[in-house]
């Protein structure tokens, strides 16, 4: 089977390449910056001839910043990514979503739900992968916060995971037919921000003192409420945020 990784070489898009390969699978890396396969979902510039002769899409892009930027490539991009499916009879797209991005109203999150709904109404057959907070993601905001010696106290509960059991968990969907709907992936176990922030001081050996974090408006009530994290996930890892650390 031939599947075109979109985002290849990001946190999530690398070791979904990587698994797909390791299943035996023949990946097509695109990527602005690749050699072989330079696509740009901004402008649509090398998705046709990228996406020639491939049976699936895994659509792992992401973009950080302003929602306007954010919108550009994942919605509009999004956009002109399944317009070049459908052109090339791709039989299944997988996107790459988050777990409860309709509970927690922040600006990203939205346009996360714009993506959805195109993916959804493209007229491609789709899977829609959403899965919890990426263990990478935790470690990176600790550590910009420790840098001014302070970490959150907050107790609203998230659900981090391992990308590896995201990518274990997208590649069997890529070579499995389409669901037409969403599944979910979420890690092995719900801990409050302030538990995680622990875990995460103690591994890393940082010096920090713990403070409040007002968690206001819709999205914070959201985010207290734990709608972030996922009791029954289709896919659960295994590896939590400690063992993680400890691999580092």
């Amino acid at each position: 089977m031939r599947v075109a990784v979109v985002g290849a070489t990001g946190t999530a898009g690398a070791p979904i390449a990587a698994e797909l390969e390791r299943a035996g699978h023949e990946v097509r890396r695109l990527s602005r910056g690749s050699e072989a396969h330079p696509v740009d979902l901004l402008t649509g510039e090398g998705l046709d001839p990228a996406l020639e002769g491939c049976d699936a899409v895994v659509d792992a892009s992401n973009a950080t910043g302003r929602a306007k930027v954010s919108r550009a490539l994942l919605v509009d991009g999004g956009r002109r990514l399944l317009e070049a499916e459908r052109k090339a009879g791709i039989a299944h797209h997988i996107c790459l979503s988050i777990v409860g991005i309709e509970r927690v109203p922040i600006p990203y999150y939205g346009v996360k739900l714009e993506q959805e709904e195109v993916v959804r109404t493209a007229g491609v057959p789709f899977t829609i992968v959403r899965a919890t907070q990426f263990h990478q993601l935790l470690d990176w905001a600790f550590g910009g916060l420790a840098r001014a010696r302070i970490l959150p106290g907050a107790k609203a509960p998230l659900q981090p995971v391992d990308p590896s059991e995201v990518a274990e968990a997208m590649a069997a969907v890529a070579v499995g037919g389409p669901l037409g709907g969403t599944t979910t992936v979420a890690g092995p176990q719900v801990e409050t921000m302030a538990e995680l922030a622990a875990t995460w001081k103690a591994a890393r050996g940082r010096s920090a003192v713990f403070i409040p974090v007002p968690l206001a408006g819709k999205a914070g009530k959201g985010l207290r409420a734990g709608g972030l994290t996922d009791e029954t996930p289709d896919h659960r890892g295994t590896v939590t945020f400690s063992k993680w650390l400890a691999a580092r």
